[in-house]
């Protein structure tokens, strides 16, 4: 029991942006640089685009059930606590019904991963898929969920799974630097579903102390107890770009049937010259 006692989690200032139907790749490369926390897109991407993805999402052959404690569904593959053989092979797989989930849409996540590596290569920096001689990753993975109580998902950081990620991944070195999450949402719940973040970024010593050394997940409410936080209430269309290091979760959602549809992905400086991208 005394591991798990600590002293009050540092307070970490946050800044936020938010813009309305336009997306910056300055805005996101602030993001990945550490000097912007958070960035909330609005209508970022069509009405259209958004229930078709969904449609194709519940339909998909490759649709599974979560078995990382959170109710839900996904397409794709996670590195959540996986080698880099299980996670590379996964991803291989799953590489065509990610693809099928935009068809012959305009693609939200390939126009910004498009127009970022055409920005970043010019300023002389790469910006690829994670790989392996396993195979390579994808460009993101679909996660639909629904929750009632306080929190759909409970409060977490990115880091640690990214800084405990083992031999054999090439995205350890991230950890050093900014894990960017990013979120694309194609279908939102009326109520609830936000995304919370709390003014805190947790340090090694902190996750030990909680007791999520490898993983960051989950922090108790009675740690984050006095921690300032802000919610982002998301709706369809929406992007929301974080620093991964900062305490965040999802609140829960109301009863509507309404799931909560997200796109998700990761990526930051491996080097000052590479900015590599995962799920």
């Amino acid at each position: 029991m005394t591991n798990l006692i600590s002293q009050a989690p540092a307070i970490s200032p946050v800044s936020t942006r938010e813009r309305t139907g336009s997306i910056s790749t300055a805005d996101i490369i602030s993001v990945l640089k550490g000097e912007t926390t958070a960035l909330h897109m609005k209508r970022a991407f069509s009405t259209e685009v958004a229930e078709q993805i969904t449609a194709n999402f519940l339909a998909s052959p490759a649709l599974k059930e979560r078995k990382d404690g959170v109710p839900g569904q996904y397409v794709g593959a996670s590195h959540y606590r996986k080698d880099a053989a299980t996670y590379f092979a996964e991803a291989e797989t799953a590489q065509p019904y990610v693809e099928a989930l935009f068809e012959s849409l305009v693609d939200p996540v390939r126009a910004i991963f498009g127009a970022l590596k055409r920005e970043l290569h010019n300023q002389g920096i790469e910006l690829r898929l994670a790989r392996s001689e396993h195979g390579q990753a994808n460009i993101c993975r679909a996660i639909s969920w629904s929750g009632s109580g306080t929190f759909s998902l409970d409060p977490h950081d990115d880091v640690a799974q990214v800084l405990c990620a083992g031999s054999g991944f090439e995205l350890s070195s991230v950890a050093n630097n900014t894990v960017a999450a990013l979120n694309f949402y194609p279908s939102m719940p009326e109520e609830g579903g936000n995304l919370r973040l709390w003014s805190h970024k947790p340090t090694v010593a902190d996750r030990i102390s909680q007791g999520v050394e490898t993983t960051g997940y989950p922090y108790s409410a009675a740690y984050l107890e006095g921690v300032p936080c802000r919610e982002f209430q998301l709706k369809a269309g929406d992007i929301a770009l974080i620093d991964g290091g900062f305490v965040h979760g999802v609140t829960g959602q109301s009863g509507n049937g309404n799931r909560r549809l997200v796109l998700n992905s990761f990526f930051g400086f491996a080097r000052p010259d590479l900015v590599l991208w995962w799920t």
